[in-house]
C-alpha cells in the first residue's frame, strides 16, 4: 500500500515525541534516585538542550549532503542508545551521557521539517509545518501518560520502554520512509564546501535571519512560560500539582489543533507573513495577562489566546523559512533554526526562575509578553510585503 510521506513523517516523529514525553516528567524523581541535587537536575535537562542547540545546525546540513532517510535513521537509533544509557545507569555520570547522546540525537526535529519542505508544495508549506507540530503535542501529551502510569514500577522501566520505542521507530521507518532528497540536491550541497560560509550564504537571504530572531523570541518566551507555570498556579491561583497538569494537557490539545487542523487553512486565506505578525501580536496578551485572571474559567481563555498565538506562530515561521531558501539549503537552516529553539530553552527557564525570585511571580509572564511585543514589531518591519520578496 502506497503511504503518504508526510503521514510516515508525522507517525515517526508522534513515535518519536512519545518516547521523549514519556522521560520528561520523570527526570527529576529518576535523578534524585542517584543522589542529585536541584542544580544538578537542572544541569541534566540543560545538558540535551545545550547539545541540540550545538549538533543540529551540523545535522541539518549533512542531511542537505546525503540525504534525509539516513540521517533521520541515525537519529533515532541514536535516540534509542541515549535512551538505553540513561535508563541503565547506575551514577549520574551515567545519567549526563544518556542526555547528551539523546541531545546529540535530535537531529530528528530540523531534519523532518526540511523533509516536509522537500515532499510539500510551498502553497501547503505551513500545513506541513503545522502537521509536525501536532505530532509533537500529541506525543507530548500522550508520552507524559504513560511515564506517569508506568513510574509506579520503577522509574527506569518508562525510560527503557522509550528506548525500545525509539528501536521500533528506527525499523518502521527504515523499511517504510523513502528518501525526500533528489540525488540533483544533494550533489549541489555536496559540491559546495562544508564551513561557515555556506551558512552565512544562507543567512543573508533577506527574510532569514529575521525569522530566526523571531524563532528564538517565540521558544524563549514559551519556554520560560513553561518553566514557572506550575510556580504561578501554586502560588497565585492555588492549583495543585494534578491541576496544573490538566492544563499543560488543555495547552497541549489546543495547539494541537491549530497546528493540525486550522494553520493551514489559515495559511491558504491570509498566508504564513501575516500568521506570524497575528500570533507574535496574540502573545503579547495570552502571556502578559497570565498573571492577571479574576478566576479560573478566565484564565483558561487567556491560555486559549496564548495557545493560539504559539500554535499558529511555529509552523508559519519555520514554513517561512523553508520557503526563503533553495533546497540544497533547507536542511542547515533548520538546523539552525532548532539551534535558536534550543538556545530559547536553555535561556527562556533561566530568565524565568530569576524574575520569579529576584521580582515577583508575574514578572516572567510580564517580560515574556514584552518580549512578544519586540517580536512582533520585527515582524512589521522585517516581513513588510515588498515586490517579489521571499517573505510576502
Amino acid at each position: 500500500m502506497r503511504r503518504s510521506p508526510v503521514a510516515i513523517i508525522f507517525l515517526t516523529v508522534f513515535i518519536d515525541l512519545v518516547g521523549f514525553g514519556i522521560v520528561l516528567p520523570l527526570l527529576p524523581y529518576y535523578a534524585e534516585t542517584h543522589g542529585a541535587a536541584s542544580l544538578t537536575i537542572g544541569l541534566l535537562s540543560t545538558s540535551y538542550s545545550l547539545m541540540q542547540f550545538l549538533f543540529t545546525p551540523i545535522w541539518g546540513r549533512l542531511s542537505d549532503r546525503y540525504g534525509r532517510r539516513p540521517l533521520i535513521l541515525i537519529s533515532l537509533a541514536g535516540s534509542s542508545i541515549g535512551f538505553l544509557i540513561f535508563g541503565l545507569a547506575h551514577t549520574l555520570t551515567g545519567l549526563f551521557v544518556g542526555r547528551m547522546v539523546a541531545g546529540i540525537a535530535g537531529a530528528i526535529i530540523p531534519t523532518t521539517q526540511a523533509y516536509i519542505a522537500d515532499v510539500t508544495p510551498p502553497e501547503s508549506r505551513a500545513k506541513g509545518m503545522g502537521l509536525v507540530g501536532a505530532a509533537f503535542g500529541l506525543g507530548f501529551i500522550l508520552g507524559p501518560a504513560i511515564g506517569g502510569l508506568l513510574a509506579p514500577y520503577g522509574y527506569n522501566v518508562p525510560i527503557l520502554l522509550a528506548s525500545a520505542l525509539a528501536g521500533l521507530n528506527l525499523v518502521f521507518a527504515y523499511f517504510k520512509l523513502p528518501e525526500s532528497l533528489t540525488p540533483e540536491a544533494r550533489s549541489r550541497a555536496q559540491s559546495r564546501r562544508f564551513d561557515l560560509s555556506t551558512m552565512r550564504h544562507a543567512l543573508s537571504h533577506p527574510c532569514v535571519s529575521p525569522l530566526l530572531a523571531m524563532y528564538l523570541v517565540v521558544i524563549f518566551a514559551f519556554s520560560n512560560m513553561e518553566a514557572t507555570f506550575g510556580l504561578l498556579n501554586q502560588h497565585l491561583y492555588g492549583l495543585s500539582a494534578r491541576e496544573t497538569g490538566y492544563l499543560f494537557t488543555f495547552i497541549g490539545m489546543l495547539m494541537c489543533v491549530m497546528q493540525g487542523v486550522l494553520v493551514g487553512r489559515l495559511v491558504r486565506r491570509i498566508g504564513e507573513r501575516r500568521l506570524i505578525m497575528i500570533g507574535t501580536f496574540t502573545m503579547i496578551f495570552g502571556l502578559g495577562l497570565m498573571p492577571f485572571a479574576p478566576n479560573i474559567p478566565i484564565y483558561c481563555l487567556i491560555l486559549a489566546l496564548m495557545s493560539f498565538g504559539a500554535g499558529i506562530n511555529n509552523p508559519s515561521i519555520t514554513a517561512l523559512l523553508s520557503k526563503s531558501v533553495n533546497i540544497d539549503e533547507q536542511g542547515g537552516v533548520m538546523g539552525i533554526a532548532q539551534s535558536m529553539a534550543s538556545l530559547g530553552r536553555i535561556l527562556g527557564p533561566m530568565w524565568g526562575g530569576y524574575v520569579f525570585d529576584a521580582i515577583g511571580f508575574g514578572w516572567p509572564f510580564l517580560t515574556a509578553g514584552l518580549f512578544m511585543g519586540l517580536a512582533f514589531v520585527l515582524s512589521m518591519v522585517a516581513l513588510k510585503k515588498r515586490p517579489g520578496s521571499l517573505c510576502a
